[in-house]
């Protein structure tokens, strides 16, 4: 800090001078730019701003204070903070990307009380964000390959161990069967009975020799 301030000539009153570093490298998105500046007037209230563009076209950020109170706003589209000491103001960025890397301008304004003045533009700061890497995971299972794989291997043991018992006790049923069968079939059976179609097993024998004469 000191080393800028040795940039700053001693100034009239009523006269803003800013100094910046001229580079800043942002690899983990976020920068902190130090405004560093001299005023010899009398103000009372200040106001601070960060504009991105060779044209300060964009105001990304500002900071106003007076003795009593700071007052920090963020533009849309920046994730920005001021905060101010003794002689210089600070801006936080968070969450740049690397389409947000230009050329950073600070602009110091006493408010009150009269005269309103303003720093001349400064040299600016070049904020360069580095591109983060897209790393990408390959979505892993909740349970572990190893896991699915020996539960997988069990579930098909035993579905193979039942079948195959359940087949060696449908062979032995059926085999079971046929013998009761064929027990069956060498029981002994009784010839049908055959009915006399003469004359009842009972009945008398007639004696021809009556009617011989």
């Amino acid at each position: 800090t000191s080393a800028f301030l040795t940039f700053l000539p001693s100034l009239p009153e009523n006269k803003i001078l800013v100094a910046q570093h001229p580079l800043l490298f942002v690899s983990n998105k976020t920068a902190t730019l130090v405004c560093n500046y001299t005023y010899n007037g009398t103000g009372k209230e200040f106001r601070a701003s960060l504009h991105k563009g060779t044209d300060s076209a964009v105001e990304v950020c500002f900071i106003s204070w007076n003795t009593t109170q700071v007052t920090s706003t963020s533009n849309k589209g920046f994730t920005c903070q001021g905060t101010h000491d003794k002689d210089k103001v600070i801006f936080n960025l968070w969450n740049m990307s690397a389409n947000q890397t230009d050329i950073y301008f600070c602009k110091i304004e006493a408010l009150y009380p009269p005269p309103y003045v303003y720093n001349e533009k400064s040299n600016g700061t070049v904020i360069h964000v580095q591109e983060t890497p897209v790393q990408t995971q390959e979505p892993q299972s909740a349970i572990p390959l190893w896991i699915m794989a020996t539960v997988t291997g069990v579930l098909a043991f035993y579905s193979m161990l039942i079948t195959a018992v359940f087949i060696n006790y449908w062979q032995k049923s059926k085999k079971n069967t046929y013998h009761q069968r064929d027990y069956m079939n060498m029981t002994p059976r009784h010839p049908p009975y055959q009915k006399n179609k003469g004359y009842p097993s009972y009945a008398p024998t007639r004696d021809y020799t009556a009617y011989r004469s």
